[in-house]
């Protein structure tokens, strides 16, 4: 007897489909190894931006305090100029509550001691010109009287003179009676008057004589007056001037710790303003590492960080040297982002699902520590825009596409170990990468 159940569980009878489906498979693979492929290599990277205003910034204390309060705490969102926390002075030369009011006393007082001393200088100026004027007027009346004696001596030399003549004609009268006496031509009278105006004579002589003496010592005596006089006014205007230079010293000084207490008082009100920490940018504050009130922090002390708000964002790849002479600036890249689903076939990038195009805009020339070189990718505007949700830092996988070549191709590449095809852009883009590398 058949069962009918032998028959469907044991195909004995049934022909084989085997070849046929071998020579399916055959034409369908040869097929797809006609297909096109495109070329490209494959890098890891992370969400950045290409400015430094809108990176992550560092909230730093920029004088040493302790802290009374804060503002903000993690999480908020901030305007650039908003109040983050206050500190109050820790250092012994700044805790005087008046400290700015005190300084602003000295630098009045020290303009004061500067009116004092251009007062001084003024009065010395003054003291200067009276000093000279009776100097001139000094030496003028010694001038005057030491011409006065030259016109005296001038008058005893002349009376002198008339004396001299005088005397030598009553000395020849006198020696012409004495020898007419001797004669006796004359009497004894007549020879002692003779004689009497002869002594008259020479007696005037030597009252002339020392007339014209005790002149000559006056000039003498006049001329050491006014060498004492040059001197003494001298000395005296010398003082005056030493003491004029000295005022004009303390003046110039004053200006200095004028300017010096002026600065010392710029300095205490701008730190007064430094006792609010202030937000330098629009942003989200993250990551504050202080905490409670009474904290001490040091100058420059980092407090916290502040996420800028307006990012325009770029991409940070990190490429092999092996790969790197692949890279061009304009080459596209296409991106997926860490969070956002993506469905990616690399050899067929327009068939690909949550990809997003960027475009390579510079190569660092220098390698990394990882042994990586950087390159920055930024948004192609004429593709679909990037998702507004990513977020500096996150990570980044990414495709740099290079040739289209057949399947076979790219197998034949991979199976003999060569490297893809260099990447070109066109001749007018490749033109202007070549003038702008020159």
């Amino acid at each position: 007897m058949k069962l009918k159940s032998f028959d469907n569980i044991y195909h004995i009878h049934k022909g084989s489909e085997v070849k046929r489906w071998f020579y399916f498979f055959l034409i369908l693979t040869v097929l797809i190894m006609f297909l096109p492929w495109t070329q490209n290599i494959r890098f890891t990277g992370s969400v950045s931006t290409l400015y430094q205003d809108q990176r992550p910034q560092q909230l730093n204390s920029p004088i040493p305090g302790r802290i009374i309060k804060w503002y903000v705490k993690n999480g908020d969102n901030v305007k650039q100029g908003d109040t983050l926390l206050q500190l109050a002075e820790i250092k012994p030369e700044y805790l005087d509550s008046q400290l700015v009011q005190r300084t602003q006393e000295q630098v009045q007082a020290k303009k004061g001691v500067r009116d004092y001393y251009e007062a001084k200088v003024s009065t010395t100026n003054t003291q200067l010109k009276a000093i000279s004027e009776a100097r001139r007027l000094k030496l003028k009346q010694l001038e005057v009287k030491i011409s006065q004696l030259n016109n005296k001596i001038a008058a005893e030399e002349a009376e002198l003179a008339a004396v001299n003549n005088e005397l030598k004609l009553s000395e020849d009268q006198y020696n012409r009676q004495k020898r007419m006496y001797e004669e006796g031509l004359v009497s004894l009278t007549q020879f002692q008057q003779r004689s009497a105006s002869y002594q008259n004579a020479l007696a005037k002589r030597i009252s002339a004589e020392n007339k014209l003496a005790q002149t000559r010592q006056e000039i003498l005596s006049v001329n050491i007056e006014q060498n004492a006089a040059i001197q003494d006014y001298t000395e005296k205007l010398s003082k005056t001037e030493g003491e004029r230079y000295q005022s004009m010293g303390q003046i110039e000084g004053s200006t200095g710790e004028i300017a010096k207490l002026e600065n010392q008082v710029a300095n205490y009100q701008a730190r007064q303003g430094l006792y609010y920490v202030l937000a330098s940018q629009d942003g989200q504050v993250v990551q504050l590492n202080k905490s409670g009130i009474g904290e001490i922090l040091k100058e420059t002390e980092s407090i916290g960080t502040i996420v800028p708000k307006k990012v325009n964002y770029a991409v940070e790849i990190y490429v092999k040297p092996v790969d790197l002479p692949l890279l061009a600036a304009g080459q596209r890249v296409m991106c997926t982002f860490d969070g956002f689903p993506a469905i990616v076939f690399s050899g067929w990038p327009n068939s690909s699902y949550g990809t997003f195009a960027g475009k390579v805009v510079a190569i660092e020339n220098n390698i990394n520590v990882n042994g990586l070189f950087k390159a920055l990718v930024v948004e192609d505007k004429n593709q679909k825009p990037w998702p507004p949700q990513i977020k500096m830092g996150s990570g980044v996988q990414g495709i740099a596409l290079l040739n289209d070549v057949p399947i076979w191709y790219e197998l034949w590449r991979n199976i003999n170990g060569f490297p893809p095809d260099y990447y070109t852009l066109n001749k007018e883009k490749s033109t202007k990468a070549d003038e702008k590398a020159e």
